[in-house]
């Protein structure tokens, strides 16, 4: 079977940022599949070019993954138009670049951003062939709450666009139970629920990760790690607010590694507070980061205190269980629900810097607490949440899609 993906924000192992899509498509390719990624020149984290492009023999079966590049506008970080417009650049490049690709047997859409879908749905109608949208967070009813999307006729032109593509789905994919019946009541009508989830086998759970700590000058600290994205849903501020909360304490350091829109701003408002307890540290690829979680000794998920962030399922939290070290969650819902049943890590309520603050000292003094919580959290992903059993899940949903067409 050959499968069309379109996804601007697509990421390889090699790459920082979240590497979902990649890991899903190699194990397709070793079950004999070949996987086709149109993908952004852009990075969609750091705003940086990318390579041009990535082909993968997986096996002996002929299974394969190819990543072609398509153009997009690069200044998305500048503000919500330049993102629009970043966004409108791909749909129609991607769309130019996915006409190119012959005998597709099924086209794979993911949103956000959600432009792309209307690639996909077009590209599966011409190719005759059917089409998966994959919905991984609720766009635009996200960019309505934080704020970003206030323009009375851009949100009744989204929430359109949006429904359409739900009604006109062979499949719409959800990444967390908490968009089920979203999705439902916006049309969808064969929902699959495909859950974030962790390689657990990319961990060490037993890991010191010293070469990360002696490179960015950790020895002897107590680390509360952020991996992932610097954006405005990201609330980091709150985490800034925590590290001044903590100053005193000269063995805690807060680390956060990763790279988006807000880093800058938020590297100048540490340094105003004379935070030298933070530490920034550039994104790593995918390949790299079991050695800085190994690193942490605690974890951090933060989310702005939106309710509708109660219905996502954080691709970094899979990561920090994975790896073996406790969560401590700044996010509320089905979330939630995972790390407590795990008794992997501890939940403090989104936008408390006062109980975040409280939350790492509670785990470096005591240490032996956290060390279980990781190991609960870490059997837990295996049991429940490993991606490759997610991913014989999706060969399973894609052929059956295919045969059925």
């Amino acid at each position: 079977m050959h499968i069309l993906l379109i996804h601007q924000a697509f990421v390889a192992l090699d790459e920082p940022g979240g590497t979902r899509h990649h890991e899903l498509a190699r194990y397709l390719a070793a079950h004999g599949h070949q996987v086709t990624v149109v993908a952004s020149t852009v990075s969609y984290l750091t705003g940086r070019a990318e390579s041009s492009e990535i082909i993968e023999e997986i096996g002996q079966n002929g299974g394969r993954v190819t990543v072609l590049r398509a153009s997009a506008y690069s200044a998305l970080h500048r503000s919500f138009v330049h993102r629009v417009l970043s966004f409108f650049s791909f749909m129609i490049s991607s769309f130019a670049t996915g006409l190119r690709v012959r005998q597709v047997d099924l086209v794979w859409g993911t949103s956000p951003p959600i432009f792309q879908g209307v690639t996909a749905w077009l590209l599966a109608r011409l190719k005759g062939a059917p089409f998966l949208f994959e919905v991984r967070d609720l766009w635009p009813a996200f960019a309505m709450d934080v704020g970003v999307l206030r323009n009375p006729l851009l949100i009744r032109l989204s929430q359109w666009l949006e429904s359409f593509l739900y009604r006109h789905a062979d499949q719409v994919m959800v990444n967390s139970p908490g968009f089920l019946d979203h999705v439902r009541l916006r049309g969808a009508k064969q929902v699959h629920l495909l859950p974030n989830g962790a390689d657990a086998q990319m961990f060490d759970p037993f890991a010191s990760g010293l070469g990360f700590r002696q490179a960015h000058g950790l020895e002897g600290l107590f680390v509360a790690l952020y991996a992932g994205a610097h954006g405005l849903s990201n609330d980091l501020g709150v985490v800034l607010q925590a590290a001044r909360l903590l100053l005193e304490r000269k063995d805690v350091a807060i680390v956060l590694l990763g790279d988006g829109k807000e880093k800058p701003a938020l590297q100048a408002q540490a340094e105003q507070m004379g935070l030298t307890n933070v530490h920034f540290i550039p994104p790593a690829p995918k390949k790299e980061m079991a050695e800085a979680l190994a690193a942490a000794d605690a974890c951090i998920a933060i989310l702005k205190p939106v309710p509708l962030y109660a219905t996502v399922y954080p691709n970094k939290v899979f990561d920090y269980m994975a790896a073996g070290r406790p969560v401590i969650l700044a996010i509320d819902g089905v979330i939630r629900k995972v790390v407590e049943e795990a008794e992997g890590g501890v939940f403090v309520a989104p936008g408390d810097a006062a109980a975040l603050a409280e939350a790492i000292l509670r785990l470096a003094d005591d240490p032996q607490r956290g060390r279980q919580m990781g190991l609960n959290g870490r059997r837990y992903v295996e049991e429940n949440f490993d991606r490759p059993a997610l991913a014989r899940r999706l060969v399973d949903l894609l052929e059956d899609m295919a045969l059925k067409h």
